[in-house]
């Protein structure tokens, strides 16, 4: 693989241009096991390195963490790089596995000053509602994030896993550059409203875990082959039958890569990327990784072009999956639709 870079794609209707793929900069800090802080800082900058500019954490990735160990090479690197990150979400130091979702005014204006203050900014580029929280109006919620882009705190504006409508109301008290949800082979809810809705509006989609959580690289085949303090453990895809189950799903992906002389991962990244052309929208997926060889590796799939026979192929395996994304489907917009 060469390394000239990335094509680019706009985020948002008026927004900047940034490479066609990001980088998912959780399991660098939070969720995936023990990780090298010098391998990462590495991977960060390999990215760069092959046109990588969109960078994306949250406040709950390590109660902070992710966003202080990424503000040295932020700073390094501040007119080259996007910065998108969230609140909303927060995790019980003493109880891991459980999730509140606040989108209240107080709550935002502190979560704001809070993630600026770790990321050592004066203002995120973009500013996402990581979860919602069904009790407040999103035309609120959206007021106040809006508040906080007049104020110069923040330039753009992104919601994470909505519905259609929900967009549709957001839209109406003020632009939204992102919508970031779950979108790979194994978890194509959104196709049915939200994609077609962003694509209307002028919204890009940013696809988080567009391999699957690594399940579809084949870099692991069962929860149980993971470290006890990784939070796909907790995830019904990746347990028991189920796991069993997806896992031969991986086969028709190697069968495809195969042909293309590329990885599992590398297709269903393409088979992502790919989703611009077929859905007529900016679609910038951010697969996560903290090793330079995998952002290589990742990047290499923008360069791959599924051919007609590869995309049936691959068509049916969604529909074949066991299991649901998460325990709780509070986390995701399909059960809202």
């Amino acid at each position: 693989m060469t390394d000239s870079t990335i094509a680019t794609a706009r985020l948002g209707a008026d927004g900047p241009e940034v490479g066609v793929q990001g980088l998912g900069c959780m399991g660098m800090s939070f969720g995936y096991g023990p990780s090298d802080a010098d391998e990462s800082r590495a991977t960060l900058e390999r990215a760069l390195e092959l046109g990588v500019t969109l960078y994306d954490t949250a406040d709950a990735y390590g109660a902070g963490e992710n966003e202080k160990f990424l503000a040295p090479f932020f700073k390094a690197h501040r007119d080259e790089v996007v910065i998108a990150t969230k609140f909303a979400l927060s995790i019980p130091p003493d109880d891991p596995t459980r999730r509140i979702i606040r989108n209240d005014a107080p709550y935002i204006r502190q979560a704001v000053e809070a993630s600026l203050r770790r990321l050592d900014v004066d203002v995120i580029d973009l500013y996402y509602m990581h979860r919602r929280d069904v009790d407040v109006p999103i035309e609120e919620t959206v007021g106040t994030m809006a508040d906080l882009v007049r104020e110069g705190k923040v330039k753009q504006l992104g919601l994470s896993e909505v519905t259609a409508d929900e967009l549709r109301a957001a839209l109406a008290v003020h632009p939204i550059a992102a919508v970031q949800s779950e979108w790979s082979l194994f978890s194509r809810d959104i196709e049915a409203r939200v994609v077609p809705a962003a694509r209307d509006l002028g919204v890009t989609l940013v696809p988080y875990s567009p391999l699957g959580r690594g399940f579809l690289t084949g870099s692991f085949t069962n929860a149980e082959d993971l470290t006890t303090d990784d939070f796909r453990r907790q995830q019904p895809r990746f347990t028991g039958e189920n796991a069993a189950t997806n896992a031969a799903l991986v086969d028709a992906i190697r069968k495809v890569a195969d042909e293309h002389g590329a990885t599992p991962g590398q297709t269903a990244l393409a088979w992502v990327q790919q989703q611009a052309a077929v859905h007529g929208l900016p679609v910038i997926p951010i697969p996560g990784t903290r090793k330079p060889t995998r952002v290589e590796e990742n990047v290499g799939a923008t360069r791959i072009v599924l051919t007609e026979r590869d995309l049936a192929a691959l068509e049916p395996l969604a529909s074949r999956v066991a299991g649901t994304r998460y325990a709780d489907m509070r986390f995701a917009s399909a059960g809202r639709e």
